[in-house]
């Protein structure tokens, strides 16, 4: 039940009047309040305090909230009263008598207040004998008293997001519980589905949940040196810290450079742990989990790991095998991972003397910890004994790796469970396997040690031979050289200039040849890259010799193949063709590009190989092939339903949002088209073909060709016409993909038959196909652009908003178009205000030179330009 206040509403008003204004200070005291659009500063002008209304909120709820002060928005950082937001203004924040933050309503009803004041550290007083509340630079609202103790402070009760210095975890001593829950929605900051927080137990790991119990991804424990489910946590610009003691279980981090603004997150939209960096004007999220398909919380089952690099991506640990052969052949492994032989509980491990031993991996994410003992006085020799006497003991770690020293023990008497493998060593996990197994095992990697030693002693010796025979062979050539020129030469001439021009010519032109295929194959195979070289022998039996049956597509690159490597893993070759004029560039082009990019929405470059003139790229492959064999095709489009063609709409335009902004490097696709967008085994979208891709530096955000090359239909009119692209030209592709998507047809531009042009050699940018999608939107006839086949079975408000955002993505002025970071915004949020498109599709026509090579006319008040596509 509300309270009254002590004072009238109006009493507190007049007394506020003729009193300082709030918002010329970084504090309130008991004298001072905040109400309507009044707010405090934070002292170097970074933080923001006030109330706020939600962006796309319509009922009024107001809410006492924290955002950056700089930055427009607003971002919001911190909620006082998600819970209980202000229905009835003015809402009024005050400090009551006894040092609680209040929030009154227009009829003085206590809505929100601070919890009752606990002495917490001691800190610089807002002033001296009096109690302030003050919001500091790092985003901390504080209650102070005068005396310098800390009452209460915000960093206790974080919502959503993480500022550097705050804590996530659990204060024992204090009884806090800091955890991060997402908003509700996007206009509503009411806890929502997602809870990120630390698990208590044997060593500390967080998790992250989707209500109140189910886990969605764990970050691994913590061994000291890292959470070892987050490989990529640590960075040159953040340092971060665990922190576990009987008093306290906590991470935070801080940043180096005071000016980078940076925060960590739950998105209510993703379900992700995301961090955020302010850069350019815009939030770039630098990473985010779960990333993968192998973040998914014990994705795998009991005894099962996870790995990215392979088709199957789950297999069993040494020693174990699927539980359910049938299932797991179906890609269910929810059912994990069984021991092939049972164990003996016995005393004795010694090899030959039957018992258990241990057999160890070393480049996994640790198995869940939380119901694990930790012996933090015990040696490993010490805990590998004790994990013996214990019939339920399954492995034993080390529980702490700092510093590269093993110190503790952790001992694992349960399933063991969300394990990953990683390319680069964790630490050692000792998993107990009957002592048969472990014979097996060695005997098995014997096997291969000595089939490798045979092999290097075999490939020394028949080196050995060739060096010698090619000695030789120089010598002779040498000698028999030396003498023809000795003997054919005229006196002041070389032996190279009595040589035929001709022939001169063709020697020259296979060194150069001979070179270039020396640069690709050092391209490939740069240290920096870390993708394999295949040769041409693996794939010729990969591709059963590139049979007819095995070609699954054709591009401008080239013939594409399925392949299946010895390892039985199932791969995509792209094959140069020999008369394809840009394939060399392309392949280069690829080559640089696509192997140093990591995201679950583009393709994987698994390898390539250079041999003779044969250049080959060699992918993950994709099961469902591309997407335009989906949305194109009246029976399979038939199985795609609308959420997963909204969720295909959301993963391109996350993919693209990595290339623009979060990846090591800005780039531009230049041609994504529905037959570019990949679809893996689960419909998970992919962006591919990153052929005539290019990378932009620095500051830069646009550029110019002159050689204009694309797929008509995708093309940006300021592209088309004028050579000129940026991120903008990629937004406008991806409108059109999104069009395509919802309407079920393809985007062919416009054709006037009355002119004898081909549809390949020109691109109109006064596209009726636009013109029609935006006509229909201004009459509220919206429905009619749907596709039939999706039969009424859609969320109409998502479908609206989807191509809402396609004619903001295709407008004819690139300023017009939204940013990336912006779409992904859009798209994920229910209730946000989205502007309206202008006409798409008015162009002024190309600036022509004297130069200019393509050729352009006019018809019917439409300019068209002739370029060439793909």
């Amino acid at each position: 039940m509300a309270t009254r206040a002590p004072r009238s509403l109006l009493s507190v008003l007049l007394v506020a009047a003729l009193s300082r204004s709030a918002s010329a200070a970084d504090f309130i005291d008991q004298t001072g309040f905040i109400t309507g659009n009044q707010t405090i500063v934070s002292d170097g002008n970074v933080f923001e305090l006030g109330f706020f209304i939600p962006n796309g909120a319509t009922d009024g709820r107001v809410y006492l909230g924290i955002w950056y002060k700089r930055i427009p928005g607003p971002t919001v950082v911190w909620v006082a009263n998600r819970q209980d937001p202000v229905i009835t203004i003015p809402a009024v924040l005050r400090l009551s008598s006894d040092n609680r933050l209040v929030i009154v309503d227009g009829n003085n009803a206590t809505v929100w207040s601070s919890p009752a004041p606990t002495a917490r550290t001691n800190v610089t007083a807002g002033g001296a004998g009096a109690t302030t509340a003050q919001l500091r630079d790092d985003g901390n609202f504080v209650v102070s008293t005068g005396d310098g103790i800390v009452a209460w402070q915000s960093f206790d009760y974080p919502t959503d997001t993480l500022l550097p210095g705050m804590k996530l975890g659990v204060d024992a001593k204090n009884g806090i519980v800091r955890n991060l829950t997402s908003w509700r929605t996007s206009t509503d900051p009411s806890p929502g589905l997602y809870t990120f927080k630390l698990v208590l137990g044997g060593m500390p790991e967080f998790f992250l949940f989707r209500g109140p119990t189910t886990r969605i991804y764990g970050s691994g424990p913590w061994n000291g040196a890292e959470l070892t489910g987050v490989p990529d946590l640590r960075s040159q610009d953040f340092t971060f810290k665990v922190v576990s003691s009987h008093d306290e279980t906590y991470y935070s981090y801080s940043i180096r450079d005071p000016s980078l603004l940076s925060r960590f997150a739950v998105d209510a939209v993703a379900g992700q742990v995301q961090r955020f960096v302010w850069i350019n004007g815009a939030w770039s999220s630098f990473w985010y989990y779960p990333t993968d398909p192998c973040d998914g919380y014990a994705k795998c089952g009991a005894f099962g790991y996870c790995d990215t690099a392979t088709s199957a991506q789950c297999s069993c640990l040494p020693g174990f095998q699927p539980r359910s052969p049938q299932q797991w052949g179906l890609r269910d492994n929810s059912g994990g991972c069984v021991a092939r032989t049972n164990l003996t509980c016995g005393s004795g491990a010694g090899a030959g003397a039957g018992g258990d031993g241990f057999w160890s991996v070393n480049r996994m994410k640790l198995p869940v910890a939380t119901n694990a003992t930790v012996y933090a006085g015990m040696t490993l020799e010490q805990c590998r004994q004790v994990c013996l006497g214990n019939c339920s003991c399954r492995a034993y770690a080390a529980a702490n790796v700092s510093g590269g020293v093993s110190r503790g023990c952790v001992i694992w008497a349960v399933d063991l469970l969300d394990m990953r493998q990683y390319s680069g060593v964790v630490q050692d996990v000792y998993i107990r396997l009957a002592q048969s197994e472990i014979d097996a095992l060695n005997a098995a990697a014997n096997s291969r040690r000595q089939s490798n030693t045979v092999v290097i002693a075999v490939a020394a010796a028949i080196s050995g031979v060739l060096l010698l025979l090619g000695a030789i062979g120089c010598c002779w050539f040498w000698r028999k050289k030396t003498r023809r020129r000795n003997e054919t030469a005229a006196p002041g001439n070389s032996g190279d200039d009595v040589l035929p021009f001709r022939v001169r010519t063709q020697h020259l032109a296979l060194s150069g040849a001979r070179d270039q295929r020396l640069d690709e194959k050092r391209e490939c195979d740069e240290k920096d890259l870390d993708l394999p070289l295949l040769d041409l022998k693996t794939i010729f039996a990969a591709t059963d010799d590139f049979a007819a049956g095995n070609k699954i597509g054709e591009g401008g690159f080239g013939p594409v193949y399925r392949a299946k490597l010895e390892d039985r893993q199932e791969v995509a070759v792209k094959r140069l063709s020999k008369r394809s004029v840009q394939g060399v560039v392309e392949f280069k082009n690829e080559v640089k590009l696509i192997a140093k990019l990591q995201h679950r929405n583009l393709v994987r470059l698994l390898g390539c190989c250079i041999d003779d003139d044969e250049r080959m790229l060699v992918y993950e492959y994709m099961h469902n092939q591309s997407l335009d064999t989906f949305i194109f095709d009246e029976e399979k489009r038939k199985l795609l339903r609308w959420s997963k063609r909204f969720e295909i709409i959301v993963g391109v335009a996350r993919g693209l949002l990595y290339l623009h902004e979060d990846s090591r490097f800005r780039i531009i696709h230049r041609d994504l088209k529905a037959s570019n967008v990949l679809l893996d085994r689960n419909m998970v979208p992919k962006i591919s073909d990153f052929g005539i891709a290019r990378m932009f530096g620095g500051d830069q955000t646009t550029a110019y060709t002159r050689k204009v090359i694309g797929t008509y239909g995708y093309m940006s009119p300021e592209y088309a016409m004028d050579g000129v692209f940026s991120m903008k030209s990629d937004v406008y592709s991806f409108g059109v993909l999104v069009l395509e998507i919802v309407t079920g047809r393809r985007n062919r531009g416009f054709y006037e038959t009355d002119l004898d042009l081909n549809l390949l050699r020109y691109v109109s940018v006064n596209n009726i196909y636009f013109l029609q999608a935006w006509l229909l939107w201004k009459e509220g006839r919206t429905v009619e652009l749907l596709d039939q086949l999706l039969d009424g079975s859609f969320d109409y408000s998502e479908v609206l908003r989807c191509i809402q955002v396609a004619l903001l993505c295709v407008e004819v002025q690139p300023k017009n178009r939204p940013l990336m970071s912006a779409v992904v915004m859009m798209l994920g949020s229910e209730n946000a205000t989205l502007p309206e498109p202008n006409e798409p599709g008015v162009n002024i026509g190309r600036h022509t030179s004297d130069t200019d090579s393509s050729q352009t006319l006019t018809a019917n008040g439409l300019t068209i330009t002739a370029i060439e596509c793909r």
